[in-house]
């Protein structure tokens, strides 16, 4: 049986307002990452291969697990949101929000005006979905583990392919994605296996509760 390890970035700039903002680790997604790669260490086998994807946040974070063979692969590159949600406003697309933190129904929203073709952004849907399950296909290797590095909404994207989910239920995979939490997918022979979802053991202690962030 093989195994593929998916990790969220660490936390960024949850401040930012835009892609190239938003694009780097903050001194707590650098910790994140730090503690995350002690975890790994000290609690699991080595991997047989190590990605990332190509972003900014997501380089620092598999540099400060303490990786430095890495493949990057831009597949694993989060979707354009930010760019996303700025031609939502700009076509009177955009839900109804509660606050600028509403993604309850904005993120879903999104997602099915952009499959639609209401909105283009940087790629199609069908290109995103595609990436993605080229990624895991790649990375199906039995009989060896393998770590990517990537973002909430590739790994909401893969757990939707592996259990055929709409994009409803996708949003709700993709909202609750803690930073630097673990995703375990088993390779068998049938196929894929969702193991573990959200997983972060290294920041499972009451002195790190307020570590566990989601953006």
């Amino acid at each position: 049986m093989g195994e593929i390890i998916l990790v969220r970035h660490g936390q960024a700039n949850s401040a930012a307002t835009n892609e190239a903002d938003y694009d780097k680790l903050s001194d707590l997604g650098h910790q994140q990452a730090a503690w995350l790669g002690d975890w790994i260490r000290s609690h699991d086998g080595p991997f047989d291969h190590v990605y990332s994807g190509s972003l900014r946040r997501q380089r620092e974070t598999v540099a400060g697990m303490g990786y430095t063979d890495v493949t990057v692969d831009p597949r694993l590159n989060e979707i354009a949101y930010y760019d996303l949600t700025a031609e939502m406003e700009a076509n009177d697309l955009a839900a109804p929000r509660e606050s600028k933190d509403d993604f309850v129904t904005h993120f879903p929203a999104t997602l099915t005006a952009w499959r639609d073709g209401h909105i283009t952004g940087a790629e199609t849907y069908d290109n995103y979905g595609d990436r993605v399950r080229g990624m895991l296909n790649d990375a199906a290797q039995p009989g060896r583990r393998i770590l990517c590095v990537s973002s909430g909404g590739i790994i909401a994207r893969a757990v939707a392919h592996i259990l055929d989910l709409d994009i409803p239920k996708m949003a709700q995979v993709a909202l609750p994605i803690v930073n630097t939490s673990v995703h375990r997918i088993f390779v068998r022979d049938h196929g894929l296996m969702l193991g573990t979802f959200n997983s972060t053991p290294h920041l499972d202690r009451s002195d790190r509760t307020d570590a566990r962030t989601f953006y």
